[in-house]
């Protein structure tokens, strides 16, 4: 029996909204019932991929490419203005500008709230599409993304997108940004990813944002933040060259990953005599990071990469008082260095939670007494004025230089309540059942004289069984 076809019309429109619009479009020969469906459904997939013949040079052919084209027109000829919710458009294959320009100025006008576009007119790069400004005009859209292949000129026409909460601008060039934020009143999510941008400075300003993610973009020259109300902020992209405003104040969230090559260490740590501008240009970049870090100096949970500490490393001086830090995470690598470690405890007055992923790092003489890599009269001083209560190790190998770091740790951490060691299953570890049993009892004796702290080494399942007793692992 056929159940599904009993259905009422609005379901079945719903169930087509999760196929690709070629796939819905092909259940209109199951039957007169199926017919006109694809008319009501309110998502639209268009993804010339799918619908052009995947075989070698197939899709280039200029009859299959008028082809889709003439499917895409059926099918918006077809829902007429039926209302539509969301719409992705996908183009790789040299299409018409126009006949694109038309598909989006079709589902603007039927009130899509959600538009994605990804369109490569030109698939050697040299000629980008130029988003029509009738697209930045919509009382409807509330979620836009911008896809590679698009060139996007803001002072093309007027903006009005006076709904549109979340903006996703991915490896698409960009022009006088500031302008179009400013016309986005009510944006809350913005994700700027691999943008290659045509100004050399950028103000990333708006009252409403409460996310913000920037990823691999260009590397500019200078970078302000006007964000009041931020609350999550993501940063994995090269150092600009100077931050002049970081407006952050109700931050919570972030995650600071500053892209380095190591061609850049190098210069940055033994920078040539002769003053070569690229030093110049690094040194200047770094000597201004403190400016990003003052800006967001009230977050609560804080997220480091090994970059990062490279770079904070040089302007330790400077290093704000995280005052609201309650949760720190820190991701080590053995080609970086630790040198900022000391300073940054030191300065987060009420943290409760550290998060090592790691516990390998570059050592050097100025390495710091945050770790016992080298030996110094004074160890762990920086430690012993850090208030943390839970110390998570992830990333566990179980070798004896990871077992020197845990018990300076815990020599050292006065306020250490709890502390958890993470053996990933996917790591490459040295513990191996049964010698898993052997580095168990070896911390169990190192560590059975702490009665205050409940020490955890949480194992996958493979490994060993877990162990669980107050004061001991488990």
């Amino acid at each position: 029996m056929d159940r599904i076809s009993s259905l009422p019309n609005e379901l079945l429109c719903h169930i087509l909204s999760f196929l690709t619009t070629k796939e819905a479009a092909l259940t209109s020969i199951l039957s007169k019932r199926w017919r006109y469906l694809i008319a009501f459904v309110p998502y639209l997939y268009i993804d010339d991929s799918v619908f052009l013949h995947p075989e070698e040079d197939k899709r280039d052919r200029p009859e299959i490419i008028q082809s889709f084209m003439d499917f895409v027109d059926r099918i918006l000829a077809l829902q007429g203005d039926s209302p539509i919710k969301k719409c992705s458009l996908k183009c790789l294959s040299e299409v018409d500008s126009v006949r694109v320009d038309g598909w989006i100025s079709n589902v603007l006008a039927r009130g899509v709230s959600d538009l994605d576009l990804l369109i490569i007119l030109d698939m050697d790069g040299d000629d980008n599409y130029r988003l029509s400004p009738k697209s930045f005009e919509s009382s409807t859209l509330v979620k836009l993304k911008i896809d590679c292949g698009i060139e996007i000129d803001w002072l093309a026409g007027s903006i009005f997108l006076p709904m549109l909460k979340t903006l996703v601008i991915d490896s698409a060039r960009v022009y006088k940004f500031e302008i179009l934020l400013h016309a986005l009143p009510a944006l809350e999510e913005l994700a700027l990813i691999d943008v290659i941008w045509n100004d050399q400075g950028v103000n990333v300003s708006s009252a409403s944002l409460k996310t913000l993610t920037i990823k691999d973009s260009d590397c500019l020259g200078i970078l302000s933040f006007d964000t009041p109300s931020l609350v999550y902020f993501k940063y994995t992209t090269f150092v600009a060259t100077d931050y002049p405003v970081v407006n952050m104040k109700n931050l919570c969230d972030a995650q600071i990953n500053f892209l380095l090559t190591e061609e850049q260490l190098q210069r940055a740590r033994e920078p040539d005599d002769d003053g070569h501008w690229f030093d110049q240009d690094i040194a200047l970049g770094y000597s201004n990071v403190w400016k990003l870090f003052h800006g967001i100096q009230n977050v609560q949970y804080l997220d480091l990469f090994p970059n990062t500490l490279e770079v904070l490393a040089l302007c330790c001086e400077s290093m704000p008082v995280f005052k609201n830090l309650k949760s720190l995470a820190i991701k080590s690598n053995m080609n970086r260095g630790w040198q900022a470690m000391p300073v940054l405890l030191k300065n987060c007055p009420h943290l409760e939670t550290l998060v090592i992923d790691g516990l390998f790092h570059h050592v050097t003489d100025k390495c710091g007494d945050a770790c016992d890599c080298i030996s110094r009269e004074e160890k762990g001083h920086s430690l012993t004025s850090c208030p943390v209560k839970k110390l998570e190790i992830q990333g566990f190998r179980g070798t004896m230089k990871e077992m020197t770091m845990i018990k300076h740790f815990l020599d050292h951490f006065p306020c250490l309540k709890e502390m958890e060691i993470y053996v990933e299953e996917n790591d490459p570890t040295e513990l191996r059942f049964p010698e898993v049993s052997k580095v168990i009892k070896q911390m169990m004796e190192e560590f059975n004289k702490l009665s205050s702290c409940n020490v955890q080494l949480l194992v996958s399942d493979y490994l060993c069984k877990k162990w669980t007793a107050k004061g001991r692992i488990l």
